[in-house]
């Protein structure tokens, strides 16, 4: 088929290379500007620019898609399909009625569960069994669309967001040929219109640990903010992020340390794993442990 990419961050690669692998023209790549980065702050191309550069691909990158030469160029390509995989930008309906056989879209969970933008992040911290990605028809709606396929998978009980992004990314781009190899053959299923949750985007405010929370709610809180945006506490006026974690055995006030890196919660207790101290790089915590001292309890 003659395709449309659209999308910006790392999750979205994936998809580019499995459909120009699959022998599909990719006609254009759609995907955010660059934008400042590092220390330097100059402006950076995304993961998916980048990318369709390597493959030698034509690049947009349109600040907005509401302007009609905008929509006018996007139609002049004669797509088939556009695969939207975190694009960053809503469609206007002129764009989702251009391509002849519609927009797919990859989403990062079992929708109507965790429509919106973070769901990786959205269903660690909430201590999800399962999640997966759906392959959607869009539609205006956000992540309402009908579902085409699907794809399952486990969230392991010491799995952090990044450890489930990548294998999602991975999922997602072999649901997407796959769909499009059956696309006459699947029959579009809307969502059920119970089970709807929304992901909101991730705040820094809530990075902070609650030790007063339960110890598998402690241990998902940190494993969902892993790597970004970090979840953290206070060890000796220290800021320190939390990177992995596991429930473990003990009992204790709040924030007492109880042995290692071993901290009560307001039941249970949270071993800590893997901690990152400013400015340096992530360590295992034996490592850490080495070089830093635990008080009494964490703040």
């Amino acid at each position: 088929m003659r395709i449309v990419f659209m999308g910006t961050p790392d999750f979205s690669v994936p998809a580019l290379d499995a459909l120009v692998e699959a022998g599909h023209e990719v006609a254009c790549v759609y995907t955010q500007p660059p934008r400042p980065a590092g220390r330097g702050q100059k402006d950076r191309p995304s993961p998916v620019h980048d990318r369709a550069k390597a493959l030698g691909i034509e690049v947009r990158h349109p600040e907005r898609l509401k302007a009609p030469e905008e929509q006018a160029a996007f139609a002049a390509l004669g797509a088939d399909v556009a695969v939207v995989v975190a694009y960053g930008l809503i469609l206007p309906q002129a764009v989702l009625d251009a391509p002849a056989r519609g927009c797919l879209n990859i989403h990062a969970s079992l929708l109507p569960r965790w429509r919106g933008a973070a769901p990786i992040h959205r269903a660690v911290m909430a201590g999800d069994a399962e999640t997966g990605v759906a392959i959607m028809a869009m539609e205006a709606g956000l992540d309402t669309g009908a579902i085409l396929l699907e794809r399952r998978t486990p969230i392991g009980p010491e799995e952090t967001t990044g450890d489930l992004h990548d294998r999602l990314a991975a999922l997602g781009a072999e649901a997407v040929v796959e769909a499009l190899a059956r696309l006459d053959a699947l029959t579009p299923v809307p969502q059920q219109a119970d089970g709807v949750t929304y992901a909101a985007k991730i705040d820094k405010a809530e990075a902070r640990v609650d030790w007063t929370r339960p110890a598998d709610e402690v241990s998902a809180h940190i494993r969902g903010l892993s790597p970004f945006p970090g979840a953290w506490c206070e060890v000796a006026g220290e800021r320190v992020k939390l990177l992995r974690a596991r429930v473990a055995e003990g009992q204790g006030a709040p924030g007492e340390v109880l042995g290692g890196f071993t901290i009560a919660c307001g039941s249970g207790a949270v071993e800590v794993t893997e901690v990152q101290r400013a400015g340096k790089r992530p360590m295992s915590a034996a490592e850490a442990l080495r070089g830093m001292e635990l008080p009494a309890g964490l703040g």
